[in-house]
C-alpha cells in the first residue's frame, strides 16, 4: 500500500507540473490570437462538464468502493488495483481538462478563454490527492 501511495503521489505531482508546462508552452509557442467560433468554446465547455461528471463517477465506482474494501482488508490486491486505477483515471481526466485549454489556445483563443480549463484540471487534481484508506475502527 505504501509504495502504491507514493507512486500515485508522484504521478499526481508530475501531472500537475505538466499542466503548468502546458500553460507556459501555449503562451510561448501558440499562434497569434484570432477569433474562435463560439460553437467551439461551447463544445469544449460541454465536454469539460461531462468529464467532470465522469471523474465523480470513476471516484465513486472505483476509488471509494476500493477504499472501503482496503480499510478492512489492506492486503486485497484486486481492491488495491481498482484503487490505483481509479486514481490514475481521475488524474488522466483532469489532465484532459487542461489539454482542452491548451488546444483552445492553439486554435487561436486567448489566455482568458483557456484559463478556466487549466484551473479546473489543476484544482481537481489537487483536490483528489491520494489518501491511504482508513479502517472504520480507527476513526
Amino acid at each position: 500500500m505504501g509504495h502504491t501511495l507514493k507512486t500515485l503521489r508522484l504521478v499526481q505531482w508530475l501531472m500537475l507540473a505538466s499542466i503548468l508546462l502546458y500553460v507556459i508552452v501555449a503562451e510561448v509557442v501558440a499562434p497569434s490570437i484570432r477569433p474562435v467560433k463560439p460553437t467551439l468554446g461551447y463544445l469544449f465547455a460541454t465536454i469539460a462538464v461531462t468529464i467532470v461528471g465522469v471523474i465523480f463517477v470513476v471516484r465513486r465506482t472505483l476509488v471509494l468502493k476500493a477504499e472501503e474494501s482496503l480499510a478492512t482488508r489492506p492486503d486485497d490486491s484486486l481492491s488495491l488495483s481498482h484503487w490505483r486505477t481509479g486514481y490514475i483515471m481521475t488524474y488522466a481526466l483532469c489532465e484532459t481538462l487542461a489539454l482542452f485549454g491548451f488546444a483552445l489556445r492553439f486554435l487561436g483563443g486567448n489566455l482568458q478563454q483557456s484559463l478556466p480549463f487549466y484551473i479546473g484540471g489543476f484544482t481537481l487534481m489537487l483536490f483528489f490527492r491520494p489518501r491511504a484508506p482508513v479502517s472504520p475502527s480507527s476513526t
